[in-house]
């Protein structure tokens, strides 16, 4: 009892050294563990404020640029702006020059001619009837082209003295109705004569190929 009392006290001493040594090493791994976890927090929260810096950076120079740009587009469109507006008042001041002289020698030109020249409302009134007569002798003929209406071609042609008797009227207008012209009237009057039977003739044909296709 007493030998293992003694071998017991011998041995507390190296036993409370060991254990002092392993909890100054359990300290010290903490004390590592949480330099190493203080040390990685604090490069985050570096890398996190250098990145919030680059991007509020990258944010003001694309600001910057948005302004500049937007500034520059204002500038060249009050450039282009102006100079269209100065442009547009020389071109109109020119336009009206030559406007104002053409009248005027339009004017200068009507003066000069004799008392019987035509108006000009009847001048159109006269090139619109020609007009509209070339168009109805065009319409007539095609609609002799449909089946059962050949008979409509000869209206057509029917029209075509009343056609010429028109243009020797413009003609003898156009030249101020001159005595040596004398002879376009007659014409005229020969041709609107010539063209009255012939669209008799035609009228009658039509009535008689309606009259045969509904017998048929």
């Amino acid at each position: 009892m007493a030998s293992s009392l003694a071998c017991t006290l011998a041995c507390y001493p190296n036993h409370t050294k060991l254990c002092s040594y392993r909890i100054s090493d359990q300290l010290c791994s903490k004390k590592r563990t949480l330099g190493s976890k203080y040390s990685q927090t604090v490069f985050k929260e570096t890398e996190n404020h250098s990145i919030i810096n680059a991007i509020k950076k990258s944010s003001e120079s694309k600001i910057w640029c948005a302004l500049t740009c937007a500034e520059t587009q204002r500038i060249l469109g009050l450039g282009v702006g102006t100079a269209t507006f100065f442009t547009l008042a020389l071109a109109g001041d020119a336009f009206a020059v030559g406007l104002e002289s053409q009248w005027e020698s339009a004017k200068a030109l009507i003066a000069q001619e004799p008392k019987n020249a035509l108006s000009l409302p009847t001048w159109v009134i006269h090139v619109s009837s020609v007009v509209e007569w070339m168009v109805a002798m065009a319409l007539v003929w095609q609609y002799g082209d449909k089946p059962g209406c050949q008979a409509w071609k000869g209206l057509s042609w029917g029209m075509v003295p009343l056609f010429g008797g028109a243009l020797c009227a413009c003609t003898w207008h156009f030249f101020y109705n001159a005595e040596s012209l004398e002879i376009l009237v007659a014409m005229q009057a020969a041709l609107t004569l010539v063209g009255n039977f012939t669209m008799l003739v035609a009228a009658f044909r039509i009535y008689d190929s309606t009259k045969g296709g509904s017998e048929t």
